[in-house]
């Protein structure tokens, strides 16, 4: 599989009228940005500990609908040193929430001509039911290799063994269907989970490490390869966070320590200038980060066809 070079892709289907796969070359490592979908969510949860009337600014400036808007769900495959890596896995069946338009990554890695059986590794930035949920559709199990190794923070693990939703704001019925979620995968995956404490590296340049905030074990992963490099952040920064990044997410169990890991990694980013990728920015969701004044820029890619 050469997820780098389209005439290995199967076409896409008729009714699939917008780009769902962005690949990117990061030295000699292959990486494959795939749109799960997007959720539509309530725009307070972009910083509820914001002011109403600035959080309304914002949206206003940026063109975007004041109760709620789609936020993309992005999820990255990788291929590096023999191994095929999934970085996330979307959010599966819609867990009654009235998500319809999320869920799509094992379709779309289909329409990539992935095969679930070749992913060797899953890394899992945090065990939201929007990162382990494509891992729960019927019948995926089953496809995957049953030596499937899925790397994870021993935090993460640890903490949905009792989650604690005091700090989120969230809408009514995801702390539940989060906890469920998080439940199953691990009673369902328990003799695949490869957990590690800080740091781990999956394949030659792909190294997973926890930053905590976002949940206790969450992780982002960086690719790096001939002097090139690629962050995946999961959710340690949304669309907001570049211009804000005190706004606290309704989805962060930690938010202040989510501010301060938030804002670490947009400056290590802006000085190493390497690309960054996250789960909740705009597919393709590829770009850079740039220092402005005490907030940050964020630049995207020019796209290569």
């Amino acid at each position: 599989m050469n997820l780098h070079n389209p005439s290995d892709a199967v076409r896409s289907k008729p009714e699939e009228l917008v780009p769902s796969r962005y690949a990117v070359r990061v030295g000699d490592i292959d990486v494959l940005v795939v749109s799960d979908g997007v959720l539509p969510l309530p725009t307070q949860m972009l910083g509820h500990n914001a002011d109403p009337a600035a959080r309304a600014a914002w949206l206003h400036d940026m063109f975007l609908p004041a109760d709620a808007f789609d936020w993309a769900l992005n999820v990255v495959m990788v291929r590096s040193g023999g191994k095929t890596i999934l970085i996330d896995a979307g959010l599966g069946s819609d867990p009654d929430l009235h998500l319809p338009r999320a869920g799509q990554t094992v379709k779309r890695l289909e329409a990539a001509g992935i095969d679930l059986s070749s992913v060797t590794d899953v890394v899992l930035t945090h065990m939201h039911m929007d990162h382990v949920g494509g891992l729960l559709v019927d019948g995926v199990k089953e496809r995957l290799r049953p030596d499937l190794r899925i790397h994870v923070a021993a935090a993460e693990v640890k903490f949905w063994e009792a989650p604690d939703f005091s700090r989120t704001d969230m809408p009514q019925g995801f702390p539940d269907a989060l906890r469920a979620t998080a439940k199953r995968f691990a009673q369902e995956y328990r003799d695949n989970l490869r957990t590690f404490d800080a740091e781990h590296e999956v394949a030659p340049g792909v190294v997973v490490r926890r930053t905590g905030g976002h949940t206790p074990g969450h992780s982002i992963v960086r690719i790096a390869s001939g002097g090139e490099a690629l962050t995946f952040a999961g959710d340690a920064v949304f669309a907001v966070g570049f211009d804000e990044p005190d706004w606290h997410n309704g989805f962060e169990h930690d938010p202040e320590e989510a501010a301060r890991v938030r804002v670490r990694l947009l400056r290590e980013l802006a000085q190493t200038g390497e690309m960054l990728v996250a789960t909740h920015l705009p597919f393709p969701s590829v770009g850079h980060v740039a220092v402005d004044g005490d907030t940050f820029r964020w630049v995207p890619v020019y796209w290569d066809y």
